[in-house]
């Protein structure tokens, strides 16, 4: 038999030995997989952590979950070096609706195209010619059952495991530093397969190369659909779950063949869900404590021994248990003192909402779909450029707990990494770790709230109402009224109920500034008009005491986003004004404020030199007020000029405006002619 001939152990063995093939275990594999793709550094409610580019790849990727991520990456890293993780499973334990299922999900797909690539592929073994030992019936050929790595076979050619490796180390060319990594990993054969190699060994007295005839190598079929690689077990109802579900049962069609009755092969592994996944494999048990308590028992050994027993047979696996859970069924669990043994083989992971509300709109893209949406007619159906906003804003801050030292739109802005005028990040980095420091797990922070699955419930009413489908748009105002709707049907407890709906009034109020500004750049027939009149403001401050400022009040200076020289008139009755409408009396509090500004701009634009301070609302809407008054006589006389159209001129300011927003702001007729008109009410003023 020649050494290089496909599928045989000896090709296999030469193969890891030269490195085109790899021998590790599921920990392992998972780690590298992480670890080789690229890691960043990034900053979260102020405190510095890692971001692992693998999980931000691809059309629907992960968005958030930081921390959870980096404890996965930890704990798994951790098990692959042999520490204590390598006997627990990985639980992620959360509020519904907040990504735990799509993440696992995320990670064993990752894993499985991961296993795809020639090198990382698994690989089993399986006995063929069977028949020629006489006892197996019509059986021929049988595969291990649990996908042992056929390296596992080779460190368990004899009975005495010191022979082996004497044998290992004189025939295959292995180096002792080698076989010194792959005994790190060494584990026994599976009942059947150590029971059938015997009967080889019988059969061939004893006589290696007429064994090795037996085996063939087999690569692991990759197949979602079949459950191996990566396999997933949901918690079934508590009369048709079973034991057998997991680990396997006798199989009736074996007993027909198999003669001898000691045989461990009779017991069929595969029909349960873990065999399928022990040759190296991940194991996702989704909401792993509703199963009743025989199959959490059941777990309990797994997870401990990564052994499947089965009437004393043992069958040694290799597999990455990760499971799910809700905060009520654990507390349930926990409750009952006589499962802490369970809890105790279990790392769990509390998984937080989002509550970065920059990152909840592309959360927000993924629930409205990338799908072009139509009405009940099947005409296209547009969405209001404000609507992904609207909805971000309102769910965010519904998972923001309210704080004595932080206003719930501080708390949000300061989450997502924005200014909040003298709050400074230190204070949410003191809120969170008080939150974090309450044995109530629902009372930490971000840990309540309104999931993803309500935003979704409360897009399809905005989708399904009349008024969405007669003026073919998702107005973003809507979202409100049926984010309230979802809000009164949903959510039970009548405190959270007041919280949320509280919660949503704020938002309107920062939906109606960002309208204000979207109006005025409307009225400026320009979509960043603001933008350049905040930055103006900044420019100015800072250039206020420039020493080479002439009688003129001209400052020159070099623009951060493109580098050239800039020419800037001074215009101190605008930097008042604006400074009046941000309540700023006295000399003392504009420097202040001033000095506060200029901080920022040299913290921010050496990071980030496109940073244009849109993200200080106070200061926005100080500078959207002033250029609405200073231009048309006040947001007043516009309001008046759009609501009264009766004369032609109010009736050519209201067309240019509606043809600014349809064309250069992404508007359509219904949300422009919707939008002027919440514009014109004094609804949500604050």
């Amino acid at each position: 038999m020649s050494d290089n001939k496909k599928g045989t152990l000896r090709a296999h063995m030469q193969a890891v030995r030269e490195g085109s093939l790899c021998f590790e275990n599921a920990f392992q594999g998972v780690a590298r997989m992480i670890l080789e793709n690229e890691i960043r550094k990034v900053v979260v409610n102020g405190k510095t952590t890692y971001d692992f580019s693998i999980f931000r790849e691809g059309k629907k990727h992960v968005i958030g979950m930081y921390d959870e991520i980096n404890s996965f990456v930890s704990y798994v890293k951790d098990a692959a070096e042999g520490g204590s993780s390598k006997e627990m499973a990985y639980v992620l334990v959360g509020e519904p609706g907040n990504g735990k299922t799509f993440l696992v999900d995320f990670l064993c797909n990752k894993y499985r195209s991961f296993l795809s690539k020639p090198e990382n592929r698994k690989y089993s073994f399986k006995f063929k010619d069977i028949e020629k030992l006489e006892t197996y019936g019509r059986i021929k050929v049988i595969e291990s059952q649990t996908y042992e790595d056929p390296m596992v076979l080779a460190m368990n050619l004899f009975d005495d495991p010191d022979e082996t490796r004497t044998w290992l180390a004189k025939e295959t060319g292995f180096t002792e530093a080698q076989l010194e990594k792959i005994y790190d990993d060494y584990r026994p054969l599976g009942a059947c397969s150590g029971y059938i190699w015997n009967d080889i060994r019988n059969y061939c007295d004893g006589d290696l190369e007429k064994m090795f005839a037996f085996v063939e190598v087999m690569p692991v079929p990759l197949m979602e659909s079949l459950g191996t690689i990566t396999g997933k077990y949901p918690a079934k109802d508590k009369i048709t779950s079973s034991a057998v579900d997991l680990l396997g049962e006798e199989s009736i069609q074996r007993l027909l063949h198999i003669t001898d009755t000691n045989n461990p092969y009779r017991f069929d592994l595969r029909r349960g869900a873990l065999a399928r996944v022990a040759g190296g494999g991940i194991h996702f048990s989704d909401e792993i404590y509703k199963n009743k308590k025989d199959l959490v028992q059941v777990y309990l050994g797994v997870i401990q021994n990564r052994n499947i027993e089965i009437d004393g047979f043992k069958w040694p696996i290799d597999t990455l248990i990760i499971a799910t859970s809700n905060n009520s069924e654990f507390n349930r669990f926990l409750a009952e003192k006589e499962e802490a043994p369970i809890v105790d083989r279990c790392r769990i992971c509390y998984v937080s909402h989002n509550t970065n509300y920059k990152l909840q709109k592309e959360l927000t893209a993924y629930t409205i779909g990338s799908e072009a949406r139509t009405t009940i007619n099947r005409e296209s159906l547009h969405q209001d450029p404000n609507l992904n906003y609207a909805a971000s804003v309102s769910v965010v801050l519904t998972r923001l707990p309210y704080s004595e030292k932080l206003t719930p739109v501080e708390t949000m802005k300061l989450s997502a990494g924005e200014v909040a005028g003298e709050k400074s990040i230190k204070t949410l980095a003191e809120v969170i770790d008080t939150l974090n420091q309450n044995p109530d797990i629902v009372k930490r922070f971000g840990q309540k709230g309104m999931g993803q699955r309500n935003l979704g419930r409360a897009l399809q009413l905005l989708i399904e109402s009349s008024e969405t489908n007669e003026g073919q748009c998702m107005f973003a105002y809507d979202i409100f009224k049926t984010m309230e709707r979802v809000i009164l049907d949903y959510v039970s407890e009548a405190n959270d109920r007041t919280k949320y709906l509280e919660d949503i009034k704020t938002a309107k109020g920062l939906y109606r500034e960002r309208i204000m500004t979207e109006m005025f750049n409307a009225y400026m027939d320009e979509p960043l008009a603001i933008r350049k009149d905040v930055m103006n403001y900044v420019n100015m401050i800072i250039g206020i005491d420039a020493e080479n400022l002439g009688p003129d009040k001209m400052w020159k200076y070099k623009d951060p986003q493109t580098g050239e020289l800039r020419a800037l008139k001074i215009d101190e009755r605008y930097i008042q004004s604006v400074e009046e409408r941000l309540g700023l009396k006295t000399t003392e509090q504009r420097e202040s404020f001033r000095t506060s500004i200029r901080k920022i701009y040299g913290q921010k634009i050496s990071v980030d030199p496109d940073y244009d301070f849109m993200d200080n609302l106070e200061l926005v809407k100080a500078v959207t007020d002033v250029r609405l008054k200073s231009d048309i006589a006040g947001a007043g006389s516009l309001i008046g000029a759009l609501a009264n159209r009766t004369n032609e001129e109010n009736q050519k300011l209201y067309d240019r405006m509606v043809d600014t927003m349809l064309n250069k702001l992404g508007y359509c007729r219904t949300c422009a002619q919707k939008t002027i008109e919440y514009f014109c009410t004094q609804e949500d003023e604050k």
